[in-house]
């Protein structure tokens, strides 16, 4: 029964995105600027398209587990899946609107830093053992520390979405992982909706997820971190995974503060961005990026936490090639 409902969410991802890309097109246009990877004019918002198909599956999981519990994992559903709704739905509004028209980015960040506390009183407050000892104090910094942990997450998977096929890639690399190494077998419901939806938004992408879909990524990543059934150990291993996407956008914000400019403004200096300036496809810097993904989540889950580790050291090396290869790049075209 539950294959069933994966392969029903696949399907009403591959369809709805299609719907959205037909009836919206014009309405969610992407026009492409100086600072955009792609050339063509291309309709965004098709995230909408795959939150729908693990909302209705999801939903349907949670109503069959009743009835029907022998055919369900005990672990199958959140501790309260409307909780769950509660965080990603307000992200899904506030993303389709900013597709659309445009959303303030102080009011972006008070919806992503309530749907965080909601987060925490749902799931509870990340592990930070070097916080315990300090009591209400400790447990206050936890709480906040959480908070903009997760706003940082939601944020990172926005900016790492300007490329086809990358975010939504790697996401249902990461989403796969964290499934079975955290007992979370509802999230193969948000994997088969994101294969839906890289139907449409593999190179050369004929839809965008938009903001939507890449802030409800990076939370539903955050929440499934934070429920780990209060055991550390797997928790902090976990977090690796996150590393292909977050490394990246931690390296580029670095980057860019050394520079001095303004990292409120848009930009086209992720390390992504420049291995596509530099020649390679859309298609190439995805996948390199899903590889890496998978040699993190196959590190962690057979070395623990010295996998997590090992993919750090990994993902800092990654980063350091690529960026001897961007410079040699450059200094071989001049």
């Amino acid at each position: 029964m539950y294959l069933i409902l994966v392969l029903a969410s696949f399907l009403l991802s591959l369809l709805s995105v299609a719907l959205i890309k037909q009836r919206f097109n014009q309405q969610l246009l992407d026009i492409p600027n100086e600072r955009s990877s792609h050339t063509q004019p291309t309709p965004r918002g098709g995230g909408l398209g795959f939150i729908i198909a693990f909302a209705l599956t999801s939903g349907s999981a949670a109503i069959l587990a009743r009835y029907f519990p022998d055919s369900f994992h005990n672990q199958l559903i959140y501790p309260n899946l409307s909780w769950l709704w509660l965080i990603l739905t307000p992200l899904a509004i506030v993303g389709i609107i900013d597709d659309q028209r445009g959303v303030p980015a102080g009011l972006r960040y008070l919806v992503q830093l309530a749907v965080s506390a909601i987060a925490v009183a749902c799931f509870g407050a990340f592990f930070l053992p070097w916080l315990t000892d300090f009591g209400m104090i400790g447990q206050m910094a936890a709480i906040a520390g959480t908070c903009i942990g997760m706003t940082a997450l939601i944020n990172f998977y926005n900016f790492m979405d300007g490329l086809d096929g990358l975010v939504a890639g790697v996401s249902a690399v990461q989403l796969s992982f964290l499934a079975i190494y955290l007992n979370q077998p509802i999230l193969w419901l948000l994997v088969a909706a994101l294969l839906g939806f890289l139907w449409w938004n593999w190179s050369p992408a004929k839809i965008f997820m938009g903001d939507a879909g890449s802030t409800v990524l990076g939370a539903i990543i955050a929440t499934s971190l934070l429920n780990t059934h209060s055991d550390p150990i797997p928790a902090w291993s976990a977090i690796a995974i996150t590393l292909p996407l977050v490394a990246d956008a931690i390296y580029t914000l670095t980057r860019r503060l050394i520079r001095r400019e303004n990292i409120f403004k848009a930009h086209r200096t992720h390390l992504y961005q420049r291995l596509q300036q530099s020649g390679w496809s859309h298609a190439q810097v995805a996948s390199a990026y899903i590889a890496i993904t998978l040699l993190v989540a196959c590190s962690i889950y057979y070395l623990g936490s010295a996998g997590a580790w090992l993919s750090l050291v990994s993902v800092a090396g990654s980063i350091i090639l690529g960026e001897i290869y961007l410079r040699i790049h450059s200094s071989v075209s001049k």
